[in-house]
């Protein structure tokens, strides 16, 4: 895997990494300033677009393909506590905040938040493509701004 990203320039790999799922901005941004010597502008800018690359196609795919994969079984059982669980969970937010509730979701740099899970959560909430994609890119913005804040002043104290 090092390998893989180490024969990229350090743009690429910085983009690539921030859009993995689970990475996304809390690695990438890190990544390009440290390692990659990118300006915090540079790896905050490619940070934000890597991360909102996979949001387009999960936005417009995900309904299709879980559709899909329900008519199985195992598809069936996972979509089902998939929706029960998260609509438990986010319900309530969902009503009384609205996007606001998917944007603050995800601009909160912590594991199991991101673009990624704002997919699936505006997925998951019928959403339609433009509110939900507004929301989740306002998200990413506030979150990268998070993200490069901290390691600039991680990298200040040393």
């Amino acid at each position: 895997m090092i390998e893989f990203f180490s024969s990229m320039p350090g743009w690429l790999a910085t983009f690539v990494l921030a859009m993995a799922p689970v990475i996304e901005l809390r690695g990438s941004i890190p990544l390009g300033i440290a390692v990659y010597g990118l300006s915090p502008l540079e790896a905050y800018a490619i940070s934000v677009a890597g991360n909102l690359a996979p949001v387009v196609p999960l936005l417009l795919y995900l309904e299709p393909v879980s559709r899909w994969l329900m008519r199985y079984r195992p598809g069936h059982a996972f979509f089902s506590w998939l929706f029960t669980r998260t609509y438990k969970r986010h319900a309530e937010r969902h009503r009384r905040y609205g996007l606001f509730a998917l944007a603050l979701f995800v601009a909160v740099p912590l594991p199991v938040t991101g673009a990624w899970t704002g997919s699936a959560i505006a997925f998951i909430f019928g959403l339609r493509f433009r509110e939900a994609f507004s929301a989740i890119a306002a998200g990413v913005i506030v979150a990268g701004g998070i993200v490069t804040a901290s390691v600039m002043g991680i990298i200040s104290l040393f």
